[in-house]
């Protein structure tokens, strides 16, 4: 798969040397509170090696990118469409920005616009939606400033820490995201 090439940023493919950046992240409770219930459980070698095997490998339903600096091809984090139907011509999308140090630097926003650009420019894709916690304030703001709208919440949906939340549901459409790419380019 080849590059798709921002100002910082590169989206590029899984591999295998990835592991060791992912393992550092994925049993990291800083980092995973705010993503999926897939993360709540600790993560083995093995999950993680399979997981990035099954990415080399590829799937029809998902298209993944290693988010990675430009100039090195470090790993940062990582940006996947999955739950791809082709018929109706949507996707859900996750995204992370696997180290502290990496955060709050525009990383994820800039991987998010390179991300909206090939799903409905090259994958020809009408919608892109996701979920975020309630509590997750940063990703919320970061989705907004993306073009994304607030959909629906799912009432305390979700349990962490002995606590309830919402589930915020998200949705961009590719008109909103043509007209948004067109008044930036004016």
């Amino acid at each position: 798969m080849p590059h798709i090439i921002g100002k910082r940023i590169v989206l590029r493919e899984y591999r295998q040397e990835d592991v060791p950046a992912i393992r550092k992240w994925v049993n990291d409770p800083g980092i995973t509170r705010g993503l999926s219930d897939v993360f709540i459980y600790p993560h083995s070698q093995v999950n993680s090696e399979s997981f990035v095997q099954m990415m080399i490998d590829g799937n029809p339903e998902i298209k993944g990118f290693v988010i990675a600096h430009k100039d090195t091809l470090d790993y940062i984090g990582q940006l996947d469409l999955f739950k791809i139907n082709w018929v109706n011509r949507h996707a859900t999308f996750g995204v992370v920005i696997g180290r502290d140090g990496d955060l709050g630097k525009g990383y994820g926003r800039e991987a998010i616009g390179l991300l909206q650009k090939f799903a409905f420019h090259t994958l020809n894709l009408h919608r892109l939606e996701l979920e975020v916690y309630a509590f997750n304030e940063r990703a919320y703001r970061c989705y907004l400033a993306c073009g994304f709208k607030e959909e629906g919440r799912l009432r305390e949906k979700l349990f962490r820490e002995g606590q309830y939340y919402d589930i915020i549901q998200m949705g961009i459409l590719r008109s909103e995201y043509e007209a948004a790419e067109q008044a930036t380019e004016s």
